[in-house]
């Protein structure tokens, strides 16, 4: 049997783990009404206020020290360990991606609860306030602090500024040893890659004109279209995994004029940072040659086109080692479930630390889960298949802060 292995059968088989388990259980019904209550706090985009006060008063009722929010709107407290304050973060994003007005009110079938945002990732809060009951009666003791972190802007444009700002300028960032981001029920599939991002909105503009009258200035559409052309033909490896997307279209006024100005945003990924950066580099370079391309076909007397290449999202790639203590630690304790643990990569808030070299994964909640950023996005709060997924995690978390037997 591994290091790992042993490591996780002993919390397993331990009377105070066995405890804790026990009131996962008897509060089972409580964590769903916490998920329930939660998932109907609207949390759009750059709008999560409402639900990170709520979530800060449950922290705070909780008993954690330092219960706090800080200036990007994260919130957060600490329970205290029997070291010298070394910090294992345990994390869930506030967050949704549906905009202001999505009818959030969750509809119960059975044990399947239905509603946008219910498992991305309005379960993972619900199921690290539930760990936190289970530590302090169960009086459980680990080395390390746990901070329990509620944090914004992990979706879309969000761009994971709630994690990142905490790794750049928050007051806890030195001391963190590991990181865990709790995202999606899955406790199987292990998140230890993580797929660095770049995204732009690429804007052409022309001199416009009468689609007929002036025929043969200028077209940016025709200089956008050159551009995704090029991005389209760039090499995109299977391993390690990259892609390209032109996602979002406009500009434009008529359908017979000569646009003045049109629009794309573009999606580049890539698990490795070398494969970003190429790809980058590379589509960069096509979008100015077919600038120059387009001013060369066509008459530029009214004026030539011109690009503006605007960021709008930056991830940063990175990697926690399969052979990664904290890695071995999560497979074991999925092992020990029954389920199968896969290693995978996946773009989430375990990227930043990730970059920066600290052991990070992304960790499920428990339970079944499906049609994630859908209006039809649903979970399974069935009570079994609940406790086993949060059993293995709550066994990972433990084994990383060091559990005192």
């Amino acid at each position: 049997m591994s290091s790992a292995a042993d490591t996780i059968a002993r919390i397993r088989a331990h009377l105070r783990f066995r405890a804790a388990l026990a009131v996962l259980d008897r509060e089972h019904e409580r964590t769903v009404e916490d998920i329930i209550r939660l998932t109907e706090i609207p949390a759009p985009p750059f709008k999560e206020a409402a639900r990170a006060s709520a979530y800060l008063e449950m922290l705070r009722a909780h008993g954690l020290e330092e219960v706090e929010q800080d200036a990007v709107g994260n919130v957060m407290g600490r329970r205290r360990g029997s070291g010298n304050g070394q910090t294992v973060v345990v994390a869930a994003h506030l967050d949704t991606v549906f905009p202001e007005g999505t009818d959030v009110r969750v509809r119960r079938e059975g044990t399947k609860l239905f509603a946008p945002g219910v498992g991305d990732d309005t379960r993972s809060l619900a199921v690290n306030l539930a760990f936190l009951r289970a530590l302090d009666e169960a009086g459980i003791v680990t080395r390390c602090d746990l901070l329990f972190l509620g944090d914004v802007g992990e979706e879309g444009l969000g761009d994971l500024r709630g994690v990142r700002h905490f790794f750049r300028e928050g007051r806890h960032r030195d001391r963190v040893a590991a990181f865990f981001t709790v995202d999606s029920p899955e406790v199987d599939r292990i998140v230890t890659g993580g797929v660095g991002s770049k995204r732009f909105r690429v804007t052409f503009c022309g001199p416009g004109g009468h689609s007929f009258g002036a025929f043969g200035l200028v077209n940016p559409a025709y200089a956008m279209a050159r551009a995704s052309l090029a991005l389209a033909g760039l090499a995109a490896p299977d391993a390690p995994k990259t892609t390209h997307c032109v996602s979002v279209l406009g500009g434009g006024t008529s359908v017979n004029a000569i646009p003045n100005a049109v629009w794309m945003e573009v999606d580049l990924r890539s698990e490795s940072a070398a494969e970003l950066a190429r790809l980058e580099r590379e589509f960069l370079a096509g979008v100015e040659a077919a600038v120059a391309a387009e001013n060369a076909a066509r008459s530029t007397r009214e004026g030539a086109v011109t690009v503006e290449i605007a960021p709008i999202g930056d991830r940063p790639a990175g990697a926690t080692p399969e052979s990664a203590p904290i890695a071995q630690f999560a497979a074991a304790a999925v092992a020990a479930e029954g389920y199968t643990p896969v290693f995978e990569s996946s773009s989430t808030d375990a990227n930043i630390p990730m970059s920066l070299g600290i052991p990070a994964l992304r960790i499920g909640s428990g339970g079944r889960g499906g049609r994630a950023h859908s209006l039809e996005e649903w979970i399974d709060v069935e009570k079994g298949e609940s406790l086993r997924g949060m059993a293995a995690s709550l066994a990972t978390i433990l084994a990383v802060a060091g559990f005192e037997e």
